[in-house]
């Protein structure tokens, strides 16, 4: 199997995570390579905030490079259906930069990916932080929590690669 790397995205309209990881033969676990987050000032339109994604975004992929790139899977709650329609936003713009650097783009549950790495498909945003900290052997949990979950996204991706 080839080396390849994932970028994860944890996508927000004020603070979106990304974290990027490359495969290892099994059984090793990926490797993190880089991660962070890009925030944007919530009292800006979104317009200028959905532009600066794209910008942001761009600039990661040219320099991190990735082979493929895996996204939180669009969740909508009966209660706060706007929040849906908001995150849809964030989520098109994420795409199209993927779709415009070439590359595959793979949507994961985030039942899925909390399972993957907790072992529990509904941990909590603290769980992930721990988790994703003992997996990569960091000195403390990513920070904020959306960085912890971009990891968490691609090292799930990367796990069903992995399997393949």
């Amino acid at each position: 199997m080839l080396n390849m790397r994932i970028l994860g995205i944890d996508p927000g309209l004020q603070t979106t995570g990304y974290g990027c990881v490359e495969t290892a033969p099994p059984p090793a676990e990926p490797k993190l390579v880089e991660a962070g987050v890009f925030r944007f000032k919530a009292r800006s339109p979104m317009v200028d905030r959905l532009r600066q994604l794209h910008e942001d975004l761009s600039a990661v992929i040219n320099e991190l490079k990735p082979d493929q790139l895996a996204v939180e899977k669009l969740y909508a709650h009966y209660k706060h259906p706007r929040t849906a329609i908001l995150m849809a936003h964030a989520r098109g713009v994420i795409l199209l930069a993927a779709t415009q650097a070439g590359l595959a783009v793979e949507n994961l549950p985030s039942t899925s990916v909390k399972k993957s790495i907790t072992g529990h498909g509904h941990a909590s945003k603290q769980q992930i932080q721990q988790a994703v900290a003992a997996l990569y052997g960091l000195a403390e949990p990513p920070s904020p929590p959306d960085v912890a979950d971009a990891i968490a996204i691609a090292t799930c991706h990367a796990r069903r690669i992995a399997c393949l």
